[in-house]
């Protein structure tokens, strides 16, 4: 105890507290979903984001501090996306057959996702820094916050709309998918890649190889396109 009592104590002290407060809200995010039957519902992103809020907000802890111990997660986002190509390469005779195919779907539904956020806040009459956030909702964070910036937007407000809108796909996707009867899990995952980024992305790799890898391609051609498009269409209709 007196052990465990000193490591606590220097944890504390340094950076450290805030990664070690991550992983555990990520480990009680697991158990949580796991004592949910992994239910579709039962989102551990959601899980941790709620159990860290509600410690940094008793323990009187601001989000800039936590965020200097947190900030190695962060630098893995870099790798952790990067990894996605694993998938991606193993199914790479399946992607190229369809690669026409998932290219037009992807750019398709990023605009048609663009549209339905942007036409949502003008029919609300938000701030016009509002719209322009809310317009690279479906894009993975780091890519989302740069075009928000480019177009007049709020980067940190895209930020935790990218992640509301991750985890919204990640739990409801599946079960709208199943709704509509879409089976093929090429198709599932080009969806849920295309509307849900990373977060979508690693629920589908979670339901299958092959919806894993075209999840990943999506996201990554979601974020592609958007980063070129987005700015262009956006100074055509709002410059």
């Amino acid at each position: 105890m007196n052990e465990l009592g000193e490591i606590w104590v220097y944890l504390a002290r340094e950076p450290l507290a805030a990664l070690t407060a991550t992983l555990l809200a990520w480990l009680a995010a697991l158990r949580l979903q796991a004592a949910c039957a992994r239910h579709p519902l039962a989102n551990p992103v959601l899980f941790a984001v709620a159990i860290l809020a509600a410690v940094l907000l008793l323990a009187g802890i601001d989000y800039r501090s936590y965020f200097e111990g947190a900030q190695f997660v962060h630098f893995l986002l870099g790798p952790a996306t990067v990894a996605l190509a694993v998938p991606l390469h193993r199914q790479w005779a399946l992607v190229r057959r369809s690669a026409w195919v998932a290219v037009l779907a992807v750019v398709t539904g990023g605009i048609f996702a663009a549209a339905v956020g942007v036409a949502i806040a003008l029919a609300l009459d938000a701030a016009p820094e509002v719209v322009a956030s809310l317009a690279p909702r479906s894009v993975t964070t780091p890519v989302a916050m740069g075009i928000a910036e480019r177009i007049g937007g709020l980067p940190s407000l895209t930020a935790a709309l990218v992640i509301g809108s991750g985890i919204t796909g990640a739990a409801l996707g599946p079960l709208v998918l199943d709704l509509v009867r879409v089976r093929d899990m090429r198709a599932r995952g080009l969806a849920i890649g295309t509307a849900a980024h990373g977060i979508g992305t690693a629920r589908a790799l979670g339901v299958s190889a092959a919806a894993g890898a075209f999840s990943g391609l999506a996201m990554g051609l979601n974020a592609l396109a958007s980063a070129l498009l987005l700015p262009l269409i956006w100074r055509f209709l709002f410059g």
